[in-house]
């Protein structure tokens, strides 16, 4: 598979490279130019989730990786259930949240870290440095996934106070080579800190540096794979319609993923586009007018990124023509009342809410037809929001053991500015 930058197709990469740069010295984000499109995919749907993934990947990066080495990394990445549940009638949810960090940055972050381990056994590199921004889970299952992994070290950035503690304390409880941040700003300070590391040539070189953010070109190829098992589970109940699927974005990589599953030859009526109050893409879709802001404070914290990353994938899949998207994608926001709304409508059918998976449930009403089949992208576990779900909407849940176990560590995160030049000094200890 040939990637390019999305600012100069004639900057192209390997996939290796790509992963391991993370981003393109342009500025720009990689993407698969050209994409090939599955005449078979009848075929692959009736294969079983691990295979039809191991296929689906040594198709787009066989000219790099044999067969055997992607279906090692996929076993040992994807060990846990995808399973499709039934709210309603042709409704549904695709829980993305099985893994041991209870987000489906999970899928993500473990096949990078299988990859990237791949690729540093042949290259024989010294020591990796992973450096990631996040809203919470992206660090958590980046903190897992690499934990104790001989050759990286794992500096996590988020914003100070505005991560749940739970998610706090999957990153920050570890130790040994995870190094916990609490970056006085924003998110968006903190990705913008990531990015201007990725711009400094000569410390992205002497440190190896690169990021399982979904700035990663690594995140978006895993999670092509979670489209198709949706289809897959539907067929398996019968039905054959092409689904509308509702994505919660925040930086948009779940959703780029969809799309490229769709243009890979899967069946998807739709994809809708479903945010929070940081409504950026939505305003662009309704106006043509795209305008940047700074993030705001939402119940699905997970989802409050103001410039969005991977919008300019997406532009580049659709060559900048806003009617093409138009045509395409489905769209919508949700405020905070309603997705409380939204919230009490999932509890009140028997499924446990969680205000990402809300927001998705939401704006995926609105902008379903009556015939249509819908499926939602539920996206972390509820126990992850316990605490905004005890004294928002009095619901307990039973805390997952590998939450209940992170109550008696001791949080080791450090206070950093919102400045590049200390956190060059820090990167440099």
């Amino acid at each position: 598979m040939r990637l390019v930058s999305t600012r100069n197709p004639k900057h192209r990469a390997s996939f290796a490279a790509a992963v391991q740069g993370c981003v393109p010295s342009d500025g720009g984000l990689y993407v698969p130019d050209p994409l090939p499109c599955f005449r078979d995919v009848s075929q692959l749907l009736e294969m079983d989730f691990l295979s039809r993934s191991t296929e689906i990947l040594w198709r787009l990066l066989g000219e790099e990786f044999s067969q055997e080495e992607l279906g090692e990394v996929v076993r040992q990445a994807f060990d846990f259930p995808v399973p499709l549940q039934q709210l309603r009638d042709r409704f549904f949810a695709l829980e993305l949240w099985h893994g041991p960090t209870l987000a489906f940055q999970d899928f993500g972050a473990r096949f990078l870290a299988g990859m990237l381990a791949l690729i540093s056994a042949r290259e024989g590199l010294k020591l990796r440095t992973i450096l990631t921004a996040t809203t919470g889970n992206t660090g958590a299952a980046t903190a897992h996934a690499f934990w104790k992994r001989r050759g990286f070290r794992v500096i996590v950035l988020h914003s100070k106070g505005q991560i749940p503690e739970l998610q706090e304390r999957q990153i920050a409880s570890l130790g040994a080579n995870v190094l916990s941040y609490a970056v006085e700003g924003s998110y968006d300070d903190c990705q913008a800190l990531v990015r201007r590391c990725f711009a400094d040539l000569e410390l992205s070189a002497q440190l190896n540096l690169t990021s399982t953010n979904s700035l990663n070109i690594g995140r978006s190829v895993a999670q092509v794979v979670l489209c198709f098992e949706a289809v897959a589970q539907l067929r398996a109940l019968s039905l054959r319609d092409a689904p509308v699927i509702a994505v919660p974005c925040g930086n948009f990589g779940n959703l780029y993923a969809g799309l490229l599953a769709q243009r890979l030859g899967l069946p998807v009526k739709a994809c809708v586009i479903a945010t929070n109050e940081n409504a950026t893409v939505p305003h662009f879709l309704d106006t043509g007018d795209y305008r940047p802001r700074p993030s705001v404070t939402t119940l699905s914290g997970a989802m409050d990124v103001g410039t969005p990353s991977n919008w300019e994938r997406i532009q580049s899949l659709f060559n900048g023509n806003l009617e093409a998207m138009r045509a395409t994608l489905r769209w919508g926001s949700c405020s905070d009342a309603e997705t409380r709304k939204s919230m009490w409508e999932m509890n009140a059918s028997g499924y446990p809410p969680d205000p990402h998976s809300a927001v998705a449930h939401g704006v995926l009403q609105g902008r379903l037809g009556l015939t249509e089949v819908g499926i939602l992208l539920a996206t972390a576990h509820p126990a992850k929001c316990a605490e905004l779900l005890q004294n928002r909407m009095n619901i307990t849940l039973a805390m997952p053991a590998t939450l209940a176990e992170l109550q008696g560590r001791p949080m080791q995160s450090k206070s950093l500015p919102a400045d590049f030049e200390t956190l060059k000094t820090e990167l440099n200890n």
